[in-house]
């Protein structure tokens, strides 16, 4: 396979640092800035833009006249260079005010913006397919995509996602919200589109840590092989860990993918081989071509050691390193490939800055990857202050003190220092903490590996994420009985990051398992007693689950050191009479504020904190069941999880044969929207209120029940 050298003129622009001029429409670089002065500069079109007297960037979203009248890509085909780079600028304000009222992914979307627009720009969408991993970088592609007077509702309630979504757009071809996943769902939609006998181009943007999971690999070594026209994108920003929340300013890339990145963005001989081959091509052309691509072979090979060559191998044509903040080039290069007639996958390598633009973002160690509403002149995010720290912090807590006590005690995670609240482990125990990049499926087995040796591995994976990994759960750890302790954050409803994050089957795929010892804390002193538990559990793997969020405001374990459980034993909470609910997890604080709303209608319940859904507490549910009318179990996970397991035990022991009833309270078989934590948990059917209302239901209390509800 062999690709037409590239008639350019001049060198491709690699450097990235310096000052940054915003092109184009005439604003101020952030380097020209100087607090508590206010500048004015005149646009190219006349528009006057003011910087903030306050801070760095402006107080005030600048004029955006070119932007407005850009509703759809097809308005951006007749732009000229200097208006694209008008186009950017104004996009780039846009994102950067946007995301300031809404919160959500603001450095990963900066760092494309003019990717964003050279592709809409060169590619006929939604024809093209543009597919964009990890999709939080898409924000500039809705705005340009139809949906700008929706970005006020993004990451809200029956607003926009903060992710592709198909259901959401014709522009969003595939979902991403996890990550890696576009190279292989855009060659499957090349090999469709050559059997359906059409000719439009598909497009896979990889970046921002995506590139580090196996699956991308697996999918380019496929491409290879099938040989079907598409395009690769690497936007590589030097992130492969994601930078959520470390303590000690920015993490050191992770893996040798970095390094050899890094490598091929240094190299200046291969540039200049590259041009020349170009050149020789470009002024002799016909037998002088085999030349040329031997010298550009040499260039993109035995220079570069271990870099282009390594896709090359895999079957793709590479063509890199592009700075991706610079139009000409980038417009250059994609018309040049979308235009060449050839047969094969091509992945070109576009360097880029992640927060690129907002000097706050460009200097923070964390990029302002994720940011809550913040004030876009003095970069000041507006984090609400609570009394209680969130369960990720407690856990990381209880792990630091039982580490303190055992050696052997190990922390891992799948590029989520921050998610995981592992930074603080790591901060404490350099050597003992493990960042795996988006690898999960090698952080499990990993795990299982450092278990073997008589290591004691706590692995801390979002539950949605660990999906990624189940093979690796089951046949490489349950099987073989090792004891690895799955520490799964984010378990149940998560509010604005929506169903791609929700933590639902956790529960679910864990308990099915033979061996596995599956556990949920009611609050966060329960959260530091279930660590101490799988510290000390030896024989065989264990889990438990918190949610998002903070805790109650319980007293702690003294020095944060918890006490291990009894395994399989639960504890009564209220001691009431008649109906009894049996809660799993954090829901039975929700079950405790049911039980609150129906003491004044004179129904006194008992609520029960089961701790443990495998093994169960058998004595205590035999103890429930007989003593009760009616059980209700409520859980915050989906159909098949704790409430199926009391269910069947329920069913083989007999207590089933009687009067009681069983109700199950779980997430509805439905996957549930975005949105805010409370209206996720009215849709779902799981606040107190729903809870109450059940019983009075059950108990014939109609009237009581519609009280409540209102």
């Amino acid at each position: 396979m062999a690709l037409c050298a590239f008639p350019f003129t001049g060198s491709l622009s690699i450097g990235l640092t310096g000052t940054h001029w915003l092109n184009g429409s005439g604003l101020l670089p952030h380097s020209c800035c100087k607090k508590n002065h206010q500048k004015v500069r005149k646009s190219s079109n006349g528009v006057h833009a003011s910087l903030s007297e306050r801070g760095e960037y402006f107080s005030q979203k600048p004029p955006t006249p070119l932007l407005d009248t850009i509703n759809y890509p097809i308005h951006m085909k007749n732009l000229s260079t200097k208006e694209l780079k008008q186009l950017a600028d104004e996009l780039r304000s846009d994102v950067i005010f946007n995301v300031s009222k809404t919160g959500g992914h603001l450095g990963s979307s900066l760092g494309v913006i003019e990717l964003t627009v050279a592709l809409h720009f060169v590619f006929n969408t939604p024809q093209d397919r543009i597919l964009w991993d990890v999709g939080h970088q898409s924000y500039p592609h809705k705005i340009l995509t139809g949906r700008r007077d929706k970005m006020p509702t993004l990451r809200q309630t029956n607003g926009l996602s903060g992710f592709t979504k198909r259901s959401e757009s014709d522009y969003d071809c595939f979902g991403t919200g996890h990550s890696s996943t576009t190279i292989s769902a855009g060659l499957g939609m090349a090999v469709g589109r050559d059997l359906k006998g059409k000719s439009n181009n598909v497009v896979a943007v990889i970046g921002d840590g995506a590139m580090t999971a196996g699956q991308a690999y697996e999918a380019m070594n496929n491409a290879g092989y099938l040989d079907s026209d598409m395009i690769v994108i690497l936007n590589d920003n030097k992130q492969v860990s994601l930078p959520t929340a470390n303590l000690d300013g920015p993490t050191a890339p992770v893996g040798a993918l970095s390094s050899a990145l890094s490598r091929l963005q240094s190299n200046r001989p291969l540039r200049e081989l590259r041009e020349v081959a170009k050149g020789v091509t470009k002024q002799i052309g016909g037998p002088m071509h085999e030349l040329a691509a031997k010298v550009d072979e040499y260039a993109r090979g035995l220079i570069s050691g271990s870099g282009s060559t390594f896709f090359e191998e895999l079957g793709l044509y590479y063509i890199g390193p592009v700075d991706g903040h610079n139009l000409d080039d980038l417009t250059a290069i994609l018309n040049e490939v979308k235009s060449t007639k050839t047969t094969g996958p091509v992945l070109i390598h576009v360097i880029t800055e992640k927060g690129r633009g907002y000097p706050y973002a460009e200097k923070a160690a964390d990029k302002y990857h994720g940011v809550t509403k913040f004030d876009p002149a003095t970069g000041k995010q507006f984090k609400s202050s609570a009394p209680t720290q969130s369960y990720t912090t407690y856990f990381a807590e209880a792990l630091i003190a039982e580490a303190e006590a055992d050696k052997d005690i190990v922390a891992i995670h799948a590029a989520m220092g921050g998610g995981t609240g592992l930074n603080l482990f790591q901060r404490r125990f350099p050597t003992r903490c493990f960042d795996v990049g988006i690898a999960e499926q090698h952080a499990v087995t990993f795990a299982a590996g450092l278990a073997c040796e008589g290591i004691k591995p706590f692995c801390a994976i979002y539950s949605s994420f660990l999906q990624r990994a189940y093979d690796q759960v089951v046949h490489d750890v349950d099987l073989q009985k090792l004891p690895v302790r799955f520490a799964m954050d984010r378990a149940g409803l998560v509010g604005a990051d929506g169903p791609t994050h929700c933590g639902a089957f956790d529960v679910t795929y864990m308990a099915c398992l033979p061996n596995m010892v599956v556990m949920a804390p009611s609050d966060e002193a329960e959260l530091f007693h279930m660590v101490a538990t799988a510290a000390a559990i030896d024989d065989r793997p264990s889990c438990f689950r918190f949610p998002r969020g903070n805790g109650v405001g319980i007293e702690l374990p003294k020095g944060n050191k918890g006490i291990p459980l009894e395994i399989g034993k639960g504890r009564v909470l209220i001691e009431g009479e008649r109906v009894a609910l049996l809660g799993y997890g954090t829901a039975v604080q929700s079950c405790m504020a049911a039980a609150a709303l129906l003491e004044p209608h004179g129904i006194r319940l008992t609520v029960a904190d089961a701790r443990f859904c495998k093994p169960l507490d058998h004595d205590l549910i035999r103890s429930l069941a007989k003593s009760h009318q009616v059980l209700i179990t409520v859980e915050e996970g989906s159909i098949g999880g704790f409430g199926s397991h009391v269910a069947q035990f329920m069913a083989l022991d007999g207590l089933l044969d009687g009067n009681l009833k069983w109700r199950p309270l779980v997430l509805p078989d439905r996957y549930i929207d975005h949105g805010s934590p409370v209206d996720q948990q009215m849709e779902a059917g799981l606040t107190p209120s729903h809870i109450a209302a059940t019983v009075c239901n059950i108990l014939g209390k109609a009237r009581e029940a519609l009280e409540i509800m209102s």
